[in-house]
């Protein structure tokens, strides 16, 4: 019996190892006995990405939701994470599935669950579904048809995507946009974003926008050491305005300027933020993840907007969403979502704010990030994911928890703070953080300063002390 635990975000295994259809069968057992306390006459929309044998793994599920006489949507295609978020509250479905295992490398696949009102389903929420979880799964999937549970009206197949297409439609000056002079550019890295952006936008340079599972053996994560193609495309083509990245479901986002300089999600925050309140006039509380920038703090002062730090996981965030009246929630990771849309990060969603404001306001990035500095001061964040053996990494997690730590290097500690992992500050302006993965085995080590060069040694005086310490 393989144990199935949700980590931050869903559940992920490695494909044909735990992530097998019996799982998924189990998984979903779960989720519809669950669905069955919730609601009398429950439904569920059903979807899968790119990833290798995404239908066969949403086929097992809308056949064991159906056979416990769940009604099922079931996309058809792959599709991307906020489509079936969307699509749950569309359908008024009481819940969302989603196969995917979103930036991890592409030998994982993954199961994640969306509430009815259209982002992920909340903490306690996700513990009551593991408790459903059975030893094993008793439901003969391979003699059980898609075609007579249609017949049945148990299966219904829904085109999610046309749907996204014309929620976007709704909601963005899409000529301005086409009408620019700006020159516009998506890399899908092989993932779900790529036949809504083709739907969208036609005539762009498009990279990496065909189905390969295998995704060049490239996680498909949007940051940079991922992206050097992309950004070598836009420096060679000299007259690439802006690119766009999103991750395997499409949920995530990533971002260069007219140079090939990578965008990272910090910024991208502020923009968002600066965008939807000066230009738009939009107010509310902002929401954002412990790893996240300390400049965002000034620009809520600076607007005079709530601010609220959670723990890592959009969950967190999506739990303020609902219940709250929230301009912005998002994380270091390239997940964010806005006031408008859905309480989901989407990273699509996210990209098109960003064309319509360089569209209409007829200003570069560049450009646009100076009016944020002007308000928060330059800044600069790295991050590096250490692939260290699990002994080291628990004892460097001791020490953390046992406040051994007071220096990197030449960086003396001015306090700690400790809401999701350890974020050790030198000044109000600097830290270093550490923290373990919640989806994947590595220790997440972050900085940042005022320039890139003093954020890397940072990173490297920290990297040097853990190494040192516990050697």
């Amino acid at each position: 019996m393989t144990q199935i635990k949700f980590g931050t975000d869903g559940w992920r295994a490695i494909i044909a190892k735990e992530f097998t259809t019996e799982n998924v069968a189990r998984v979903s057992h779960a989720t519809a006995t669950w669905l069955k306390t919730q609601s009398k006459t429950p439904s569920v929309v059903i979807g899968h990405d790119c990833r290798f044998a995404g239908e066969l793994f949403a086929e097992t599920a809308a056949k064991v939701f159906a056979l416990n006489g769940v009604k099922v949507y079931l996309a058809k295609g792959f599709i991307t994470t906020p489509m079936i978020s969307l699509g749950t509250l569309t359908y008024k479905a009481d819940v969302g599935v989603v196969i995917t295992a979103s930036h991890n490398p592409p030998s994982y696949n993954g199961y994640k669950l969306k509430g009815s009102y259209g982002g992920p389903l909340l903490p306690e929420q996700i513990t009551e579904v593991e408790a459903f979880i059975p030893d094993k799964n008793t439901y003969d999937i391979d003699n059980t048809s898609i075609e007579s549970l249609q017949q049945k009206s148990l299966i219904e197949y829904v085109d999610l995507e046309t749907m996204y297409v014309n929620h976007v439609e709704n909601n963005f000056d899409l000529n301005a946009m086409r009408n620019s002079k700006l020159e516009f550019a998506y890399d899908a890295m092989f993932g779900s974003g790529q036949n809504v952006m083709r739907r969208l936008f036609p005539d762009i340079t498009f990279l990496h926008c065909e189905y390969n599972p295998s995704f060049e053996g490239i996680a498909p994560e949007p940051i940079l050491k991922n992206l050097k193609e992309f950004a070598s495309v836009i420096k060679e083509s000299g007259n690439i305005s802006v690119g766009l990245v999103t991750d395997g479901d499409a949920d995530r986002i990533g971002l260069f300027d007219d140079k090939g300089n990578f965008i990272d999600s910090h910024h991208i925050i502020l923009l968002l933020i600066h965008y939807l309140v000066k230009y738009k006039g939009y107010a509310g509380k902002v929401c954002t993840a412990f790893s996240t920038t300390v400049k965002i703090k000034n620009i809520c002062k600076h607007y005079n907007l709530p601010l609220e730090v959670v723990q890592i996981g959009f969950k967190h965030i999506c739990s303020i969403m609902i219940k709250e009246d929230v301009l912005l929630g998002g994380e270091e990771s390239g997940g964010i979502a806005i006031k408008g849309h859905i309480p989901e990060r989407d990273g699509i969603w996210m990209g098109l704010t960003i064309w319509e404001f360089m569209a209409k306001t007829g200003k570069s990035l560049d450009q646009l990030i100076e009016e944020v500095y002007a308000i928060t001061g330059p800044f600069a964040f790295e991050r590096s994911d250490l692939h260290i053996d699990e002994q080291l990494k628990q004892k460097v997690l001791e020490n953390c928890r046992n406040g051994k730590y007071h220096a990197f290097g030449d960086y003396k500690v001015d306090h700690v703070e400790d809401l999701d992992g350890y974020k050790y500050f030198l000044n109000e302006e600097e830290w270093f953080m550490i923290r373990a993965s919640g989806t994947e085995p590595i220790l997440r080590t972050y900085a940042e300063s005022s320039t890139k060069e003093k954020a890397l040694a940072i990173l490297k005086a920290g990297y040097q002390t853990i190494q040192f310490e516990n050697v």
